[in-house]
C-alpha cells in the first residue's frame, strides 16, 4: 500500500498528453494514485497504475467510457480533474461562430460532462472535482472572447457545483498564468521576456508547479476547502507597472 496524499484513489486526468495535464498526471501516479488519462491526442502508452483514452471531451461518449473503465477496472472514481482546453485567437467580429462553440465545448461543456457522467461514482467515494481555469477569467486580453468566457464561465460553474453536489463532493478551481508549455512554442522571445517580466516572480511557471496546487485540492490535505479558486500565476494578477 502507498503512502502518498492519493493513496488507493482513482482519478481522472483530461488534457492528459501535454502540458499541465501530463505533469498532473505523473504527479498523481507519484502520489500512489491509480489514474485514468484522457486525450484526444495520442498519448505513451499505458503502464502500471495508468490507463489511456483517445477522445473529445467535449462529446458525451467519451466520459461515459471513463466512468465505465473507472467502475469496471477500478471499483471506484475519486477525483476528476477536468484539464483539457483549446484556445483559437481572434475577436469576437472575426471569430467564427464554429470557433466559438469549440472553445466553449472542449473548455467549458466537458467540465458539465464529467459531471453529470461522474457524480453517482464521485458521491460514493466522497470524491474531488479540480476544474482548470486561467488568468483570463479574470483579466481581459485581447483576441481571446471564446476563451475567456469559458474560462470565466468555469470559475462560477465550479462553486455553483460545490454548493450542489457539498458535502459529498468537493469542488475547486484553479487559475493558471502564464505557464511554459508546448502552446507558448510559436510565441516570440520578446513577447516570453514580457510576459515572465510581468509576474512578480520574474519567470514563467512550471507545469509541475499547477500540478501540486491541483494535487493539494484533489487530496484530504484540502478536505475544508470547496467552491474556492487557487490562483496559479506567480503573481501575474497582482501586479501591473502603471497607476
Amino acid at each position: 500500500m502507498g503512502r502518498g496524499l492519493l493513496s488507493e484513489k482513482v482519478a481522472v486526468v483530461t488534457g492528459a498528453a501535454s502540458g499541465i495535464g501530463a505533469a498532473v498526471v505523473e504527479r498523481f501516479l507519484a502520489e500512489d494514485a491509480r489514474v485514468i488519462a484522457v486525450d484526444v491526442a495520442e498519448q505513451p502508452p499505458a503502464r502500471p497504475g495508468l490507463l489511456t483514452v483517445t477522445g473529445d471531451v467535449a462529446a458525451a461518449e467519451t466520459w461515459r467510457r471513463v466512468a465505465g473503465l473507472a467502475r469496471d477496472e477500478f471499483g471506484r472514481l475519486d477525483v476528476v480533474h477536468s484539464n483539457a482546453s483549446t484556445s483559437i485567437g481572434a475577436p469576437a467580429h472575426e471569430l467564427a461562430e464554429a470557433d466559438w462553440d469549440r472553445q466553449l465545448a472542449v473548455n467549458l461543456k466537458a467540465a458539465y460532462l464529467a459531471v453529470h457522467t461522474c457524480a453517482g461514482l464521485l458521491r460514493e467515494s466522497g470524491g474531488a472535482v479540480v476544474l482548470t481555469s486561467s488568468v483570463h477569467a479574470l483579466v481581459g486580453m485581447p483576441g481571446h472572447p471564446a476563451y475567456a468566457a469559458a474560462k470565466g464561465g468555469l470559475v462560477s460553474l465550479g462553486r455553483q457545483l460545490a454548493v450542489e453536489y457539498g458535502p459529498a463532493i468537493r469542488v475547486n478551481t484553479v487559475l493558471p498564468g502564464p505557464i511554459l508549455t508546448a502552446a507558448w512554442e510559436g510565441i516570440g522571445e520578446e513577447d516570453r521576456r514580457r510576459s515572465a517580466a510581468a509576474t512578480v516572480a520574474a519567470r514563467f511557471g512550471r507545469p509541475e508547479e499547477v500540478a501540486a496546487a491541483v494535487t493539494f485540492l484533489a487530496s484530504g490535505e484540502s478536505s475544508y476547502i470547496t467552491g474556492t479558486t487557487l490562483v496559479v500565476d506567480g503573481g501575474w494578477t497582482a501586479v501591473k507597472d502603471s497607476a
